[in-house]
């Protein structure tokens, strides 16, 4: 039997790294050093001052570092190749046990500690299954009996021990002898660091960063609110942009925080979404078949590189949101599938612990220490690399037993039916963790279902999402679009019809990546028509986006209306951008963000019912919409009028909700945007004539295939003209 391991040490915080020490070789006479020893100095130490980098912060998280006090030299001091030393307390356990520990990270896996003087790495792995666990790396040339872990006696387990002059960089594996006496070599499912792919090995590293982001730490809530504008890039990193002398090499995290930063500030962006940056070893999977899942992408840097890039957005007053992936994970021998020989993390029954379209393993949801191992994942990313929001991947598959099955491939649950009970509760508890450790933060589920309350609170049933993708108004509006315009009136209920649900959620609008992949072409080339209505299509789709309810998400190269589909083994097309059509595209989306961002008639009651009125949706015969957009504030009030065909409308009457002035504050056919530039240049004066059920309206021009916003100017100068 292994031996038990006593030692148990409660400070947990990540502190500054501990400086190595070199071992004072011993001088025993007529004596030998066994193998299994490391002989040292000793030192007496300062214990840490802790300080939980878990909850809500307003700045830098900055534990203390572990310091030594002045060292009394022991000459003769030995200790075995393996220490007995543990970081778990009690209730630690009882917690993991429970599925109620979130912070496992701050125990498991590998960590640089000083003990007896010595520095080396503590290292701690979920094994419960195994008959032997040992630590294999460079450091014993992954000799597999040198570094025998030591078994917990509390059926935890859990196998640990600290092993000397084991440091920062150093490469490792577990060796695991399995129960049916298979011999594995697993990476550490809790490794903060790894090789890159191809090599699986785990490296030691920290998460330690002297982060300078306080001031939007401190007021993130302003910027991260529900009733705040919320338009999203969504960038797949290692395709963004590419070395232009080396096209086939990434750019680091360091260099993206110098191109993407800026970028993204200028098109007026206020968040922006990275496709998983966890550990892959799977390139084309473009992050989604993760195997270290509290490890950034070594593909593109350490850690810290990674919260230098986060710090960069911040600085820059750009919200991060990260994919998180809890739905499956790939069956790589060296990850988690059957990480102690047995089905350990995913569910031993195929029913539902296989993927079929993915051929991917599902999480059992239901084992206790998986569900802490998955909320701690969650609230890691959130705490270590302050990420301001998590977009879960995949949701509709964890929610249903029968999801992409067959009948007789599927358990019904205890009651006959086929949700997902473990799955819906872990997803309850994972967003009541995240909000009650980061208040401030977003959850947003990308569900496809009709799944009722994702964005509701769990205390009302609900899941308890901050928002919810609203696929339906994606591929209603993508099917709209894609009719040549004479046929659109046939088709006009598709266009309307998401207002009819668009306030049962909190939806976010998003035209995503898998919309631009698999044969599906670009946005561009959805569009119908020659090259000029393409574009205006196009312009036209965006400003339709950006004035509906909802928040806003667009996934990158559509910002400029690339050509082609997205390609993941390549940079974007952004030589397209010499050309005044696609310059154009770009600068729509920069209007648009910016009149998103200033007008709160768009944001402030972006889920509330009040916030959005149909002035005309019913005039299928000429295919035009016209709808208002209200605020807090009466006076910020928008008309928004959009035509669906190329052929422009002159002394077009609507209704308009006040007397008065109104100004044209923004027109996707402006000659700047490759328009034809037809619009409304000067002052609108209203007529007392009754339309729309309003008693007051005007007469406009409506360009071809454009949209047009329209804004009360009653306090405008009488020889106001829009600059165009």
């Amino acid at each position: 039997m292994a031996k038990q391991t006593k030692k148990t040490d409660p400070s947990l915080p990540e502190a500054k790294p501990v400086k190595e020490k070199k071992a004072v070789k011993a001088k025993v006479a007529d004596k030998k050093v066994a193998p299994a020893t490391t002989v040292a100095t000793v030192k007496k130490t300062a214990k840490p001052k802790a300080k939980l980098a878990g909850a809500e912060n307003t700045g830098a998280v900055k534990p203390k570092a572990v310091k030594a006090k002045t060292a009394v030299q022991k000459p003769h001091v030995i200790l075995n190749a393996v220490e007995s030393y543990s970081r778990f307390t009690d209730f630690d356990i009882s917690l993991f046990k429970s599925g109620k520990h979130f912070k496992l990270y701050e125990k498991f896996g590998s960590h640089v500690v000083e003990f007896n003087g010595v520095v080396g790495t503590y290292f701690s792995v979920w094994a419960p299954n195994a008959q032997h666990v040992a630590v294999i790396g460079n450091f014993n040339g992954w000799n597999r009996g040198s570094h025998p872990l030591l078994s917990r006696w509390d059926s935890s387990g859990i196998w640990e021990g600290f092993i000397p002059n084991v440091g920062v960089g150093e490469t490792y594996k577990y060796y695991i002898k399995a129960s049916t006496g298979e011999d594995l070599e697993k990476s550490d499912p809790f490794a903060l660091r790894w090789e890159v792919p191809p090599h699986t090995a785990s490296i030691v590293a920290d998460t330690y960063y002297e982060w300078k982001d306080g001031d939007w730490m401190a007021n993130r809530h302003k910027h991260n609110g529900l009733d705040r504008p919320y338009s999203v890039y969504e960038v797949h990193l290692g395709s963004w942009a590419r070395n232009i002398e080396s096209p086939d090499e990434f750019l680091t995290y360091a260099q993206l925080a110098h191109k993407l930063v800026p970028y993204v500030k200028e098109m007026g962006f206020t968040h922006v979404e990275l496709m998983p940056i966890m550990e892959s070893p799977f390139y084309p999977s473009w992050g989604y078949q993760i195997s270290g899942y509290f490890a950034a992408a070594s593909r593109y840097g350490t850690p810290q590189e990674l919260m230098y890039l986060i710090e960069e957005f911040h600085k820059a007053g750009i919200g991060v949101i990260l994919d998180w992936v809890p739905s499956h994970f790939p069956g790589d021998i060296h990850a988690l599938y059957k990480f102690d020989g047995t089905h350990l993390y995913e569910h031993a029954d195929a029913r539902k612990g296989f993927h079929p379209d993915w051929k991917s393993y599902i999480f059992n949801y239901g084992r206790n220490e998986v569900r802490a191992f998955l909320i701690s994942n969650a609230l890691f990313w959130l705490d270590r690399y302050h990420a301001d929001g998590l977009r879960v991947d995949a949701v509709a598959s964890m929610l249903y037993l029968d999801y992409s099955r067959n009948h007789g491939e599927w358990e019904p649950n205890i009651y006959g039916g086929n949700e997902n009970l473990e799955a819906i509760s872990l997803l309850k508890e994972f967003n009541e963790a995240v909000y009650s450790h980061f208040p401030s933060a977003q959850t947003i589920a990308e569900e496809s279902t009709s799944f009722t309350g994702v964005s509701r609170p769990v205390y009302l049933g609900g899941l308890g999402f901050g928002m919810k993708w609203m696929m339906g108004w994606m591929h209603d509006t993508i099917g709209y679009f894609k009719e040549d315009p004479i046929n659109r009136k046939y088709h006009h209920n598709e266009i309307t019809f998401s207002t009819i649900y668009a306030f049962t959620e909190n939806f976010m609008l998003p035209f995503s990546h898998d919309e631009v992949v698999y044969g599906k072409g670009s946005m561009l080339r959805k569009m119908p028509g020659d090259e000029w209505q393409q574009f205006a299509n196009l312009r036209l789709m965006y400003s339709y986006m950006f004035t509906h309810p909802g928040t806003k998400l667009l996934f990158m190269g559509a910002e400029f209306g690339q050509g082609d589909e997205w390609n993941f083994g390549q940079s974007l097309q952004w030589h397209v951008l010499q050309y005044d059509n696609h310059q154009g595209m770009s600068d729509t989306i920069k209007a648009l963000n910016h009149l998103y961002r200033d007008e709160p008639a768009l944001y402030e009651k972006a889920f509330d019912f009040t916030g959005f009125e149909w002035i005309d949706g019913g005039n299928a015969n000429d295919s035009i919409l016209v709808y208002g957009r209200m605020g807090h504030d009466e006076k910020n009030d928008l008309v928004i009028i959009l035509n669906m065909t190329p052929v422009p409308r002159h002394n077009y009457r609507i209704g308009v909700p006040a007397a008065g002035k109104w100004k044209e504050i923004f027109n996707s056919d402006a000659k700047k945007f490759w328009g034809s530039g037809l619009g409304n240049p000067e002052l609108i004066i209203t007529e007392a004539e009754a339309w729309h059920g309003k008693d007051n309206s005007v007469s406009i021009t409506i360009p071809p295939l454009g949209a047009i916003v329209l804004k009360s100017a009653n306090d405008a100068p009488a020889k106001y003209e829009l600059k165009r």
